[in-house]
C-alpha cells in the first residue's frame, strides 16, 4: 500500500512540475500536491535522480531560496548523460572527508538537522548542468540527503577561520577537547610540530 502511495505521490509531483514550468514552488505546495506526506522531498529528489527531470532547487540557481522548486524544462535528461562514475565520486567524497559541504554532517553518523537520520551523501554540481557546469570532479561536491532537500536553511559560504574559533570558543570544554581531538587526528605532524616548537 505505501509503495503505491509514494508511486502516486511522484505521479501527482511530475504532473504538477510538467504543469507548472517555469515557475517557482515552495515546499508546502508540493507537501500538498503529494497528498501530505512525510516522504514528499524524497519523490521530488526521484523525480531528479531517477527519471532525469532537471527540478532546481537553491542548491542549483542561487535566486532561489531553500525550499523552492523549479522546473524549467519538460523533457528529461537520460540516464547516460547524467551518470557520474564509480572513480569520480570516490575522487569528491575522499576530497571532501566524506563530509556535507553545506552543513558539515558526517557521513554514517545522526545527522545535526535530524538525528533520526543518519547522513547519507550524494554527489551535487557546483554550477548545475542546466546551467553549463560539468560533470568534472572540479565542479562536484558531496552533500547530504538533508540539504539536498532544502530542509537545513544553512549558509553556502565556507566559515571562515574567525567564525568557527567564535563558535568553539563558545562551547564547553568537553566539546573544545573534542575539536581538538579531531584536528589532531586530522593533522597529526602539524600537530606533533606545533608540541615541539610550543614545549
Amino acid at each position: 500500500m505505501s509503495k503505491r502511495a509514494s508511486g502516486g505521490a511522484r505521479s501527482k509531483l511530475r504532473a504538477h512540475f510538467l504543469n507548472n514550468l517555469g515557475r517557482v514552488m515552495e515546499s508546502d505546495e508540493l507537501r500538498e500536491v503529494a497528498g501530505n506526506i512525510s516522504e514528499w522531498a524524497r519523490r521530488v529528489r526521484e523525480l531528479r535522480t531517477e527519471e532525469g527531470y532537471q527540478i532546481l532547487t537553491h542548491n542549483d540557481l542561487s535566486e532561489l531560496k531553500p525550499g523552492q522548486y523549479v522546473l524549467n524544462d519538460p523533457k528529461p535528461v537520460p540516464a547516460f548523460a547524467r551518470d557520474i562514475s564509480k572513480e569520480t565520486r570516490a575522487i569528491v567524497l575522499d576530497r571532501n572527508g566524506f563530509t556535507c559541504q553545506m552543513c558539515g554532517a558526517v557521513a554514517g553518523e545522526p545527522h545535526p538537522y535530524d538525528p533520526t537520520r543518519k547522513t547519507r551523501l550524494h554527489i551535487g554540481h557546483i554550477i548545475d548542468k542546466s546551467q553549463g557546469g560539468s560533470d568534472e570532479p572540479s565542479n562536484l561536491r558531496a552533500i547530504c540527503s538533508v540539504c539536498n532537500e532544502g530542509a537545513s536553511n544553512v549558509t553556502l559560504d565556507r566559515p571562515t577561520a574567525h567564525k568557527l574559533l567564535v563558535q568553539i570558543r563558545r562551547a564547553p570544554n568537553a566539546e573544545q577537547l573534542h575539536v581538538l581531538e579531531w584536528l589532531v587526528k586530522k593533522f597529526p605532524q602539524q600537530a606533533q610540530a606545533y608540541l615541539e616548537q610550543h614545549p
